[in-house]
């Protein structure tokens, strides 16, 4: 999950991260699209430009 956790920072410099950044992030990382979420919201990341209205 470290792995996960880095790509999110990195994908988020002002603490927000488009939804099909997370969705690719899940797919990089093997890991399902719930883990991404649960992860942003531990580290108070929103994720925006919902595609599916799943965040």
């Amino acid at each position: 999950m470290e792995e996960v956790k880095k790509k999110l920072i990195e994908a988020s410099p002002k603490g927000k991260i488009p939804c099909v950044m997370a969705f690719k992030i899940a797919r990089e990382c093997n890991c399902s699209v719930a883990e991404v979420g649960d992860l942003c919201n531990e580290l108070k990341i929103k994720i925006v430009s919902c595609q599916l209205g799943c965040f």
